[in-house]
């Protein structure tokens, strides 16, 4: 008895976040930084920023098979290689190996994954949005799903905080729809695309401006500027992005108040039935197989929308039988995505005298504009588009083996200006869409599989027809020759922006989370990652996955000093 009350008392911690990517880098910086000793926990290896980034200055020449994987490798990846980028010879050692978690698939469903310290904030697109107003109101006014039980004032103060530590590049726009955020200077436009700006703002009213990107224009809290390079899914040597490798990690370290620990798959929540509250949790250590306990007063659970439902889920007892915080009968149902892949491209003539500075690591962006002040149509919701212009380079002459003077003009002389834009579109929360384990299957760390039902439905459909049609339209009215437009909807999670199957609600009967992202039931779980999202907006998620987790992290911090928790 004395040995296990040691062993308890050596696994205790104020606080235990699960997780270090976006949102788990946040809690264990707000956390630690209010004084709680916490415990961090990857289920992958460690990275250390920098010194583990091991393809971020390496050529093209320097890559085997012209950056890409092996015949023999590709078996492990056929489910990740669907996004048609991840999977390269310089960035696969980010990437899970699907046969090593495998999961199944009632319709289509594309789990992008990648365990490390870090997770997926190495690889992330860094476009950084806010929610609007009227996204938090949607549900609640059309009648979809349940109401958001916080506003858009609610988060507001927590966008600004995490963007001053971020860095966020920007234009302020003044636009409802688009809250503006706290700002470092814009990266700029080229000019092809200044000429559909100034085309879309004379003939539709509608507004073009460069992608909201955590790509530092400038350096800021110790890290350096951006090199445009675009080469950030190596992992920047720089810290000219925004990663919890580069920022939120080593900030916690510095307080002295993180233990992290990789290689520890959490399996699930432990639950004291006295207490009504969660005592810590049961982890599986990737290396030895060993289940261990970690204790806490706190449990902040950011292992990404399927990581974190996985452990509710699994985390049954004889006060939830169907996963811990699951009385509404809500976790792992209204899975969302963005839909994109649909819009156009075109060739732009002129502008031969003109080019562009180094790889900008940010296109444009044309905030929503359908479904706002009346202008509705037979769809709920709206899009966005991101897309941008370039001119063809050297690598156009290899097609046509052209030698001797042909080949020396093709490499001096950059080709034509083409321009391609794609829409990402809100998708509609609905119950039917989820997730669940299956128990009868395991990988290969004996974990459950993880089962997929989720499908994009008819508001979604009705909303490509315009996100296509918009695109070929802003294009042809500019001026552009050969304009085609493209529809491949894929699957749901080829955005990797899953997210909504432990939703927030202001009814335990209807929602998982409440308005501090608190487990309804079990107080002192706080679930803060894209799993907590009760509608899905258009707009990219992962800045509001932060905001979210600075808000929790810090009430919960509150609260426990208040002994309230």
């Amino acid at each position: 008895m004395n040995l296990n009350i040691k062993a308890r008392k050596q696994n205790t911690y104020d606080a235990i976040v699960v997780g270090t990517g976006i949102s788990g880098g946040w809690s264990a910086k707000e956390l630690t930084e209010n004084g709680l000793n916490t415990l961090v926990l990857e289920r992958g290896r460690d990275v250390k920023h920098v010194e583990d980034y091991p393809t971020a200055t390496m050529d093209p020449w320097d890559l085997p098979r012209n950056n890409r994987i092996p015949a023999e490798e590709r078996k492990h990846y056929k489910k990740q290689m669907r996004t048609g980028y991840t999977i390269r010879e310089s960035t696969k050692h980010w990437w899970i190996k699907d046969t090593d978690q495998p999961y199944e698939e009632e319709k289509r469903f594309d789990w992008i994954r990648g365990y490390h310290v870090g997770g997926r904030s190495i690889m992330w697109g860094r476009q950084s949005y806010r929610l609007s107003q009227m996204d938090f109101e949607a549900n609640a006014k059309e009648g979809i799903a349940v109401d958001w039980p916080i506003r858009y004032e609610d988060i507001a103060p927590w966008y600004s905080h995490v963007e001053k530590f971020a860095g966020i590049s920007g234009e302020s726009l003044g636009l409802p729809q688009l809250p503006d955020s706290e700002f470092l200077p814009a990266m700029k436009l080229n000019c092809v695309e200044e000429t559909l700006r100034d085309s879309m703002a004379d003939t539709f009213d509608r507004v073009l401006t460069i992608g909201r990107t955590a790509n530092l224009s400038q350096p800021h809290n110790g890290r350096g500027g951006c090199m445009y390079r675009n080469l950030c899914m190596r992992g920047c040597p720089y810290g000219a992005y925004f990663s919890s490798n580069a920022s939120t990690l080593p900030a916690a370290e510095k307080t002295g108040n993180m233990t992290l620990r990789p290689h520890s798959i959490v399996n699930s929540v432990i639950y004291d039935e006295e207490t009504g509250k969660a005592s810590g949790v049961r982890v599986v250590d990737a290396t030895s197989g060993e289940m261990i306990e970690y204790f806490a007063k706190v449990i902040f659970l950011n292992a990404s929308t399927v990581g974190s439902t996985s452990i509710l889920l699994n985390s049954t007892s004889d006060r939830f039988p169907n996963g811990m915080g699951n009385d509404s009968g809500e976790l792992g149902h209204n899975m969302m995505d963005h839909h994109f892949r649909v819009g156009a491209n075109g060739e732009v003539d002129g502008f031969e005298d003109d080019y562009y500075y180094g790889r900008r690591p940010t296109g444009f962006y044309i905030p929503r504009f359908r479904n706002l002040d009346g202008n509705n149509r037979d769809y709920l919701r709206g899009f966005g588009y991101q897309g941008g212009a370039s001119r063809e380079g050297w690598h156009r002459g290899v097609r046509e083996l052209a030698i001797g003077s042909e080949l020396k003009d093709l490499v001096a002389t950059p080709g034509k200006w083409t321009m391609g834009m794609t829409a990402f579109g809100e998708m509609l929360p609905d119950h039917k869409n989820r997730m669940w384990l299956n128990h009868d299957k395991t990988d290969k760390w004996g974990q459950p599989v993880v089962v997929f039902d989720v499908e994009f439905k008819e508001n979604e459909m009705k909303m490509r027809e315009d996100m296509k049609n918009d695109a070929a339209e802003m294009f042809e009215a500019a001026g552009m020759k050969n304009v085609t437009t493209f529809d491949d909807i894929g699957g749901p999670g080829l955005g990797i922006h899953e997210m909504g199957t432990a939703r927030m609600g202001r009814d335990p009967k209807t929602s998982v989370l409440g308005k501090w992202n608190q487990i309804h039931a079990v107080p002192n779980v706080f679930v803060t990652d894209g799993s907590c999202m009760t509608s899905s907006a258009c707009q990219n998620p992962s800045l509001s996955y932060m905001a979210f987790s600075a808000r929790s992290a810090n009430y919960a911090a509150e609260q426990l000093k208040k002994g309230e928790l």
